[in-house]
């Protein structure tokens, strides 16, 4: 059963969640490709300051109409960073863009940037104020307090990060089949080992996977109810390469934090 205060999120705030207006294109996808335009239209990116410009730093969920979901580790002490709703192509203003500075920022308090592998990598973003709702911006949904995907389900990444290890970040959005790969077997020894917890859920790891400023994004799996749930938050991959051989990309399991991700949303 939903808890009193995820069910009270999901009427105020999520109603009509991962129901997106443009459809994403999921029948023909292999390797990462460009997504649908707004076809995963929680999606943000991330923005940080250097100068007088912002850059893309991060992805991240929109997952109440004032409240984004990123990982910790985007967040560094002293940056100031602006949130961009409705974003496609990054080479070109397309008038679906929305920008929101971040009223407040709550990191996970046991989230430690040097110890990556122990987990809490999460971070809510206030915005100041909400977006206006749109073909190309609506929430995504959060997954019932401690629901475990079976092995093989089939799950999505998108964002805009390195097309490969050290290649080049792409304009458009894009989007990769990653499969759920079930704690059992990415605990093994030979695999991730014991820098996987249960509080985290793997996914890809076969010619595909996320990389860098993919991170904080989402991993977006379509529930039996036809809504699209965002089951990760992108948190590491092999440091060695994005891609690496029984080393699919690691997020953040929200449905481990189901009851932080409240409180944070109703008493902030």
């Amino acid at each position: 059963m939903l808890t009193l205060t995820l069910f009270l999120l999901q009427v105020v705030y999520a109603s009509g969640c991962g129901a997106p207006a443009v459809k994403p294109d999921i029948d023909r996808v292999v390797n990462g490709e460009d997504a649908r335009p707004h076809s995963w239209p929680w999606q943000i990116s991330l923005q940080v300051k250097h100068g007088s410009r912002y850059h893309h730093t991060c992805g991240g969920t929109l997952v109440a109409p004032r409240w984004v979901l990123t990982a910790g580790h985007c967040i560094w002490p002293g940056d100031v960073y602006r949130v961009v709703l409705g974003e496609h192509d990054m080479s070109q203003q397309e008038g679906t863009e929305q920008t929101r500075d971040i009223l407040r920022i709550v990191v996970h308090p046991e989230w430690d940037i040097d110890r990556v592998s122990d987990g809490n990598d999460l971070a809510l973003l206030k915005l100041d104020k909400s977006p206006i709702m749109t073909d190309s911006i609506s929430v995504a949904c959060l997954p019932e307090p401690e629901e475990i995907l079976p092995h093989g389900s089939r799950c999505f990444i998108s964002g805009w990060g390195n097309l490969y290890t050290h290649g080049p970040m792409p304009d458009r959005l894009q989007q990769a089949l990653l499969p759920v790969v079930e704690h059992s077997v990415c605990s093994r020894s030979d695999w991730w080992g014991i820098n996987v917890k249960p509080t985290m859920i793997c996914a890809g790891g076969d010619a595909v996977s996320g990389c860098n400023g993919d991170s904080g994004g989402p991993l977006n799996c379509l529930g039996e109810d036809g809504k699209w749930y965002v089951h990760g938050v992108t948190s590491f991959v092999s440091n060695r390469s994005c891609n690496e051989v029984k080393k699919p990309t690691v997020f953040t399991r929200t449905s481990a934090f189901t009851e932080w991700l409240s409180d944070v949303m109703l008493h902030y």
